[in-house]
């Protein structure tokens, strides 16, 4: 029963009826329409809906007309705790530094609870816990979580479980109540320093550890994690801080102990290390918990191996003369046996090239000597390598590389440069340098670098050339006359002696070979060949073959040309104008045959009409023409047929009419020519003293005299 509805004019007779309209009305909610009273159909809850609104109305029975105007009223659902606190977002997961202070903030959690919270204690929460004691607490009205000792230790215990629970009521009796788990993880601190296991350590090497290998491990352990963890060793003292070195190894942070300089049983037996391991990522807070670095000793014990022989130089370098004989020392290798037991060396050579093959060594002295005559100027230098064993175990090799130099002698004469092309022009005066020339020595500078030019002294004087030595290892060749002809003589040869400036000095001849050529004015070659002369001397048979076959060719031509000429017609008539002169030429069209006036053909009919034959006038005829005059009476006789055939025999019968070959003479010579007369009747047979300079003035026409008569002087010397 919730409530009852009535009505003033409800006499209690059942003639009103009550009707309820609105929210859950029929469903949540119904009426008794005839006592008013209303009652709830089904649990109501305040969490899903707060109110109800609901409508009245008392309306007559028989008739259905309301007796009153409709009344709203509202029913509130009161609430009750049926609602226990949630934690919405848990499970928690959180990290607290280790070694916090105490009451330091971890986390806080909130709970919610759906009861009214106007109304009485349904949704006043409180916090307690109910696990995690002593280490942390909670707040029992704002659900913060703080931690409940000093200096927790992550090392002792790194990870937490608290429990807290949420109540209503104000955590009264009889208050609902929800719980959730909080997971604490305390993070690292370096407040940790390394520690050496042990304060002293043994490691053995052997003496036949390589450099830079590594040769033992150590390592200084460190309670923190991660970088608080990150560990540097380094030697601080100890008579092997030269001969070793340690790195630290980033992954398992251990110390790498590494060999600087070679071990040498037989010279120390032992060292002794001080190693110290120090964190590198320093707390301040936690310095008073240092020194973060610990120190151990290290001693090293050096193993006694028997080592290869030790050659007392890392390397040889020796020399002998080229052309030396076989068998002659060239030099000596040592080596001993670094070992207490010093056992003897053999010596010996690997004939792993060819080079080794050249020497040979003493296996018991170690002297090198030479398997071979060396020449310098084939190759200067030979690399071999000597290796030596100890002759009680032969196994341990060690090598040794040697370089030999040929040293040089004296032994290839000089000779010239190259092959010189000396040309002398025709018109060359005495004393003109025509070429320089050089000589190159096989030897080295000691042996060669001086040259001395001269001509050979055996020989009777060259009137044509001769030799100047330049005194800087040149030569030069000069013209000794007055011009040359390659008419007369068009090659010469002029042998060279060369010698060096050695010990022994040795020396060699050469030829040069010097051509005469044509040359310009200034020097420069034209013509090396002798192809402008007429001489048996400078042409060859094939260029005579050539001028005979061109001879013949011109002989045949002109004969051709007079048989052509003999074989032409004579002339046909011999007058000056031609008959048909009197064509009438015009541009109109004619008429055709019935045109009769554009020629006049009674020079046909009539012969006396006929122009009178005309003779050349520079020849006589020598057949008199035919009678052409005849009786006046027989012209009407006669016919254009007839009048055509007299006139086409006379002209085959007359040889001086037209065409006729004209002739024309041409007798006159010219001027005087103001060079006068090159004629050579007057000239002398040998050379006189008159100048013929003036020749090459006379332009490229005449330059061919002006060479063979002037003295021209080359502007440069080829």
């Amino acid at each position: 029963f919730i409530l009852q509805l009535h009505s003033n004019s409800d006499k209690g007779d059942g003639s009103v009826k009550y009707i309820l309209t609105g929210e859950g009305a029929g469903t949540i909610f119904i009426i008794d329409d005839t006592t008013g009273d209303i009652h709830s159909t089904k649990s109501l809850d305040r969490e899903q809906k707060t109110h109800y609104v609901l409508h009245a109305q008392a309306i007559d029975r028989r008739t259905n007309k309301p007796l009153e105007p409709e009344s709203e009223f509202i029913i509130k659902v009161q609430d009750i705790n049926d609602n226990a606190p949630k934690f919405t977002d848990g499970p928690y997961i959180v990290t607290v530094p280790e070694m916090s202070e105490m009451g330091t903030s971890v986390l806080q959690v909130t709970a919610t609870d759906a009861d009214d919270p106007t109304y009485g204690n349904s949704a006043r929460v409180v916090y307690s816990i109910l696990q995690g004691q002593p280490y942390f607490s909670v707040d029992p009205k704002t659900g913060v979580i703080r931690t409940a000792l000093h200096n927790m230790d992550r090392e002792a215990r790194e990870h937490y479980s608290v429990v807290i629970q949420a109540k209503d009521m104000a955590g009264q009796v009889g208050g609902l109540s929800g719980s959730t788990t909080v997971n604490i993880t305390l993070t690292d601190v370096n407040d940790n320093p390394p520690r050496f296991p042990q304060k002293h350590y043994q490691l053995y090497v052997p003496e036949s550890a390589q450099v830079g290998s590594a040769v033992g491990k150590i390592k200084a352990n460190d309670a923190d994690t991660g970088s608080n963890a990150d560990m540097k060793y380094t030697i601080i003292n100890g008579d092997g801080a030269g001969v070793f070195s340690i790195s630290t190894d980033k992954e398992t942070r251990e110390g790498i102990l590494s060999l600087k300089k070679p071990l040498n049983y037989e010279k120390k037996k032992s060292y002794t290390l001080n190693i110290e391991g120090a964190n590198t990522h320093l707390d301040f807070r936690f310095s008073h918990l240092g020194p973060f670095k610990d120190v151990t000793m290290l001693k090293v014990i050096v193993g006694d191996v028997d080592e290869p022989p030790l050659f007392t130089m890392p390397s040889y370098v020796m020399e002998v003369y080229e052309n030396a004989k076989i068998g002659t020392p060239v030099g000596t290798v040592t080596a001993h046996d670094p070992d207490a037991a010093n056992s003897l060396v053999r010596y010996f050579i690997d004939h792993n090239t060819e080079e080794d093959r050249y020497f040979t060594i003493d296996a018991s002295t170690g002297t090198i000597k030479t398997a071979k005559i060396f020449d310098r100027e084939e190759t200067p230098w030979y690399n071999i390598t000597v290796a030596a064993s100890e002759i009680d175990n032969p196994d341990l090799v060690s090598h040794v590389p040697v370089g030999v130099r040929i040293l040089d002698m004296n032994d290839n004469p000089p000779e010239l440069a190259r092959d010189y092309d000396v040309v002398v022009c025709e018109n060359s005066k005495p004393g003109q340098v025509i070429q320089t020339i050089t000589a190159t020595d096989k030897d080295n500078s000691a042996n060669g670098a001086r040259f001395h030019f001269s001509l050979d002294e055996g020989l009777s004087l060259n009137p044509n050339f001769t030799l100047r030595n330049n005194e800087d290892n040149t030569a030069s060749i000069l013209t000794r006359r007055r011009r040359y002809s390659r008419t007369t003589q068009d090659i010469y040869y002029l042998p060279v002696l060369i010698s060096d400036g050695g010990v022994p000095p040795l020396s060699s001849s050469s030829t040069l070979t010097i051509r005469v050529c044509a040359c310009e004015r200034d020097g420069r070659v034209r013509t090396c060949h002798a192809e402008a002369f007429l001489s048996s001397a400078g042409l060859s048979t094939g260029a005579l073959i050539a001028i005979l076959l061109c001879i013949v060719i011109l002989l045949a031509i002109v004969v051709l040309f007079i048989t052509l000429r003999r074989s032409k017609k004579e002339p046909l008539i011999i007058s000056e104008e031609d008959v048909r002169e009197n064509v009438v030429t015009y541009d109109d069209e004619g008429g055709g045959e019935e045109d009769t006036e554009a020629f006049d053909i009674t020079a046909l009919r009539n012969p006396s009409a006929a122009e009178e034959l005309k003779y050349r006038r520079d020849v006589r005829p020598e057949v008199k023409p035919l009678s052409r005059h005849h009786p006046s009476s027989s012209l009407d006789s006669i016919d254009v047929q007839e009048f055509l055939n007299q006139r086409l025999a006379e002209a085959d019968l007359d040889p001086s009419v037209p065409p006729y070959d004209s002739l024309q003479t041409y007798a006159y010579e010219g001027h005087r020519s103001e060079a006068g007369s090159i004629s050579s009747l007057d000239s002398a047979t040998t050379h006189s003293d008159q100048d013929y300079n003036y020749l090459g003035d006379w332009g490229p026409e005449f330059k061919k005299l002006a060479e063979l008569y002037g003295e021209i002087e080359p502007e440069g010397t080829t």
